[in-house]
């Protein structure tokens, strides 16, 4: 059996499964895919913006002021209506520069759109999730945060909004190989995800094995064609000069971002970090501070820095001028 008749077999049980849900199979389009997650799904986007597709005839008037169809969607730079994959590659690099979410609602605010709203916790439940995915479409979050295993949960939750799913790839140690970090990030593409946070092999650039760290980002980086790439750098272990190496390595390996943590290491973003990272790739290349962020004034000194975005789990703190709860990072 070849992948043609594998795509062909996939096809028919997504038109079976939609037709038992009570819902008319839409129409495929030559070159659609349908990838195959392992959460017990087929994961497929819904087809937008093609000519003679019902999505395209739905949404003729989704941009400008003629839309209003549900605050946080819809506008000419959503990528639900304009996927990654019609921008150009000097757009997908000043990605957080795009506009991250569209028809912003009275709770969004100018710094939501920067922000991956995030929950990372081992023990985070179903429940949580939901909320996390609620509070994303009400206050406008460039995208959600989670770990693979919600995935699925959270691309369902947010299907019609603007608001991206995004996980993490050998996280939080960055120790497994390039093959399995490839393999993880493939699969939570199929389940949905939409930007991918890696950790790099932190071990491999500290022994050095400059060689190993650049082949780890670029397995996952041609896992994640057409999908936006952060790689972790875990500054709060490295040195100057090591955070500069791994910053040139991100670039050549054409990462989307270069990130600072986990929230999980002995320390997170600093300005400085943000700084350095900033100067070492230039203005097309996006820098996102992540670990320690929970105020408005600790995420502005970051973006002063040269982030343009951030993660934290104290994003609402942050868009309403609050302070973070106990326990959020």
């Amino acid at each position: 059996m070849n992948d043609e008749d594998i795509k062909k077999i996939a096809a028919e049980v997504a038109r079976i499964m939609r037709e038992k849900e009570g819902g008319a199979a839409p129409r495929r389009m030559p070159g659609d895919s349908v990838p195959i997650g392992t959460a017990g799904k087929v994961f497929q986007h819904p087809l937008v913006n093609r000519q003679g597709s019902p999505a395209a005839a739905e949404k003729k008037t989704c941009s400008g002021d003629e839309c209003r169809l549900e605050p946080n969607t819809c506008g000419p730079s959503c990528q639900g209506c304009n996927p990654l994959n019609s921008y150009t590659p000097q757009q997908i690099k000043a990605s957080a520069d795009r506009v991250s979410f569209c028809n912003p609602n009275a709770a969004s605010s100018s710094i939501a759109g920067m922000i991956d709203h995030t929950l990372l916790k081992a023990n985070a439940t179903q429940e949580e999730i939901g909320k996390l995915c609620e509070e994303a479409r009400k206050y406008g979050f460039a995208s959600v945060c989670v770990n693979p295993a919600y995935v699925p949960l959270s691309a369902r939750l947010l299907r019609g909004s603007c608001v991206k799913v995004c996980t993490v790839i050998g996280f939080p140690l960055g120790s497994t190989t390039p093959t399995v970090k490839a393999i993880e990030a493939r699969d939570a593409i199929a389940n949905g995800a939409e930007e991918i946070d890696m950790v790099i092999n932190i071990g491999a650039l500290k022994s050095p094995i400059y060689q190993l760290v650049l082949d780890d980002i670029k397995a996952v980086r041609e896992a994640t064609r057409g999908k936006v790439l952060k790689v972790i750098l875990e500054t709060s272990y490295l040195t100057k000069d090591e955070k500069v190496r791994a910053c040139k390595m991100s670039k050549q390996a054409q990462a989307d971002f270069v990130k600072t943590s986990t929230g999980f290491g002995s320390g997170g973003a600093t300005p400085e970090d943000v700084a350095l990272m900033r100067e070492t790739v230039g203005p097309e290349m996006g820098v996102k501070a992540s670990g320690g962020i929970k105020n408005a004034e600790v995420a502005a000194a970051m973006i002063k820095a040269g982030a343009n975005r951030l993660g934290t789990s104290a994003s609402i703190a942050i868009v309403s001028g609050g302070e973070a709860a106990k326990g959020q990072y």
